[in-house]
């Protein structure tokens, strides 16, 4: 077990915590910890934090329910942060949304950095801030039918392209297929945290080698 006395707490004897979720790895929140909230966190397993404002501790979840199961706890090289990794029983933000850290106050286009997260904000802005010539808009004005049609044209393609063995082509067709269905879950209102839930629950894998054995 760690010494917690060999951290560095500042001169107020706090320590910033960086609160990731041990799923995903998102960043959730930045909060503070003193020597009493991370050693209630270790013996709870809970996060709990030191209020900066209010003077005082605070269990996350005490409140609202939300919860923040720790996984493991690590220190940087200075040992004068801590990165908290964790399962979360809602969102972890005040606000109510799974991350604290939602509003982009710089972005480098040029890069070209993807992410599933990004993608899926995009296809919301083009519902509901409409741009003519877009694709993705001109799937949202058809409406459901169109979306189903096309996710059914692209689940043929897909299947043609893996029967004939072609890596490429099939990797093209099932990011078409990705895309379509992301365009269907922004309409239906279903995001990736609720899918990445019911593939955790489910344990997909294991499940579908028993239905196998039991055919």
């Amino acid at each position: 077990m760690f010494d917690i006395n060999k951290l560095k707490f500042d001169e107020r004897g706090l320590i910033p915590a960086i609160v990731i979720d041990a799923e995903t790895d998102k960043v959730l929140t930045l909060a503070y910890m003193n020597k009493e909230s991370l050693e209630i966190s270790i013996k709870k397993n809970l996060t709990c934090f030191w209020s900066r404002s209010r003077q005082e501790l605070w269990l996350k979840g005490e409140t609202s329910g939300n919860y923040q199961h720790i996984v493991k706890i690590v220190t940087d090289c200075d040992r004068d942060t801590l990165a908290v990794y964790v399962k979360k029983d809602g969102p972890a933000c005040h606000k109510g949304t799974d991350s604290c850290f939602n509003e982009a106050v710089y972005e480098n286009d040029q890069l070209g950095v993807f992410s599933y997260d990004g993608l899926m904000k995009m296809i919301e802005m083009r519902k509901t801030n409409k741009k003519e010539g877009s694709y993705t808009t001109y799937l949202f004005e058809k409406g459901v039918d169109k979306m189903l049609k096309k996710i059914g044209e692209e689940s043929t393609e897909v299947i043609i392209a893996a029967k004939s063995d072609d890596k490429k082509e099939t990797v093209y067709e099932i990011a078409d297929l990705a895309y379509h269905v992301m365009v269907l879950m922004i309409e239906k209102g279903i995001s990736l945290e609720d899918i990445h839930d019911e593939l955790a629950a489910r344990h997909v894998i294991d499940h579908k080698v028993k239905q196998e054995k039991m055919t």
